[in-house]
């Protein structure tokens, strides 16, 4: 096997000389070695979700309703875990999802997930909140696959040019995220008063972008009357300002003089998120690009038939990890009634609360033709940076190849209900 039998015993032969993994598998583990590592901001922004964090927890606790049932004596020496999306094939059935402000994990963790996700041919999805732009990226990456992540903005202008920029970098699918044309309520991040993007963060696919480089300009020098966005002005304030122009590209002393870093930030915060984003706007999109577009945050059968109806290619079921509304249903159960009434002819992805490669195999026997992977690599990540995103993915991969030959499945796409009770 590529990945279950040889990690295992390489994990075993290790432990005889005293050695345990650097990068936990158990995923509880994993998040409270990564807290070690994470500053007490960083931590907050990646595990917090929306309000009480109700919709996080009924993400994890949906895959108990779902049981398998196995025969036995029909273990398989071998493991096909290939499956094929939109005309393409690819090696496994994982795809690293969308995490903006990874470096907040990892200085340049953008660069070090492509790095991990090429070397293991899982799909990357650069997301929009990036803190490297898609283009280093995909320098790195050779031939890896990767995708694009889109926050559809309120200029058109900067759509159209994001989309651009993806196809030169060789990504094969946009994905447009539908469940945050506003920021949800998270109280973790709140209480401590900290959003990265005020701080220069986790916008680098903007300041790379010649489009919003204008509107940028455009703004430099106006007045913003909003009180409400303006901070009291103390030293705290002033530091946060100059790390701020030190972030930002370009020279420190003109990012200071001409205000231009700091223009840039309130420009992101204004145009970055259109809340009045509705279905027909796919067809704009769909004109911009050959490529495929998926769409993700679908939670019900009658959104992914709206979806489809609207010329989307895939979607993705997924409710954001639990951080856009508190106390939603699981995205499993979702993912289940979609399934059920729109068939296995369409192409659905899955994302929320997977934590092991059992996960994995539930979503995917209940119909998801490939699985999203979040939180967990960027826990690896803060832990040991590339390695411990391969660590975490390896992990995933072990563990589906070693469960699915003890179920008897050969290949992934043979799963389907009949494993499940």
């Amino acid at each position: 096997m590529k990945y279950g039998v040889i990690t295992q015993k390489a994990r075993y032969t290790s432990g005889m000389a005293g050695k345990k993994p650097k990068v936990p598998v158990d995923f509880n583990k994993l998040e409270e070695k990564a807290k070690a590592f994470l500053s007490k901001k960083a931590f907050a922004y990646v595990a917090g979700g929306a309000g009480t964090e109700k919709t996080i927890k009924a993400n994890q606790t949906v895959f108990d309703e779902y049981q398998f049932k196995c025969p036995m004596m029909q273990s398989t020496p071998s493991v096909d875990l290939q499956i094929s999306l939109f005309g393409k094939r690819y090696d496994t059935p994982l795809l690293a999802a969308p995490i903006g402000v990874l470096d907040l994990a990892f200085k340049d963790g953008d660069l070090a997930v492509a790095r991990a996700c090429s070397k293991l041919r899982i799909p990357m999805i650069f997301s929009n909140q990036a803190s490297s732009p898609m283009e280093e990226c995909s320098r790195i990456m050779a031939n890896g696959p990767r995708w694009f992540q889109l926050y559809w903005s309120k200029s058109d202008k900067l759509v159209q040019s994001l989309v651009e920029r993806a196809e030169r970098c060789n990504c094969e699918a946009i994905v447009v995220t539908l469940d945050t044309t506003l920021l949800g309520w998270r109280p973790r991040d709140l209480d401590l008063g900290y959003l990265p993007f005020l701080h220069g963060k986790g916008i680098a696919q903007y300041s790379s972008d010649p489009i919003f480089q204008e509107i940028v300009r455009k703004n430099q020098g106006k007045t913003n009357n909003d009180n409400n966005s303006k901070p009291p002005v103390n030293l705290t304030t002033v530091w946060n300002l100059l790390k701020l122009c030190h972030h930002y590209p370009g020279s420190f002393w003109n990012n200071l003089r001409s205000g231009r870093a700091l223009t840039a930030v309130k420009t992101f915060i204004d145009i970055y998120m259109r809340p009045e984003l509705r279905w027909e706007d796919l067809k704009r999109l769909r004109a911009m690009t050959s490529l495929p577009v998926i769409v993700k945050g679908i939670q019900t059968a009658a959104d992914a038939r709206l979806a489809f109806d609207h010329g989307v290619n895939g979607i993705i079921v997924s409710n954001h990890g639990g951080r856009q509304i508190d106390g939603g249903v699981g995205a499993l159960t979702c993912l289940d009634e979609i399934i059920q009434e729109l068939g296995s002819d369409k192409t659905v992805l899955f994302d929320s609360g997977i934590r092991s490669g059992a996960d994995v195999i539930k979503a995917l026997a209940l119909g998801a033709n490939a699985v999203l992977i979040g939180r967990p690599f960027v826990y690896g990540l803060a832990i040991d940076g590339q390695s411990g995103v391969e660590a975490v993915l390896i992990n995933f991969l072990a563990e589906i190849e070693l469960q699915l030959s003890l179920m008897g499945v050969d290949s992934v796409d043979k799963l389907d209900r009949k494993y499940l009770m």
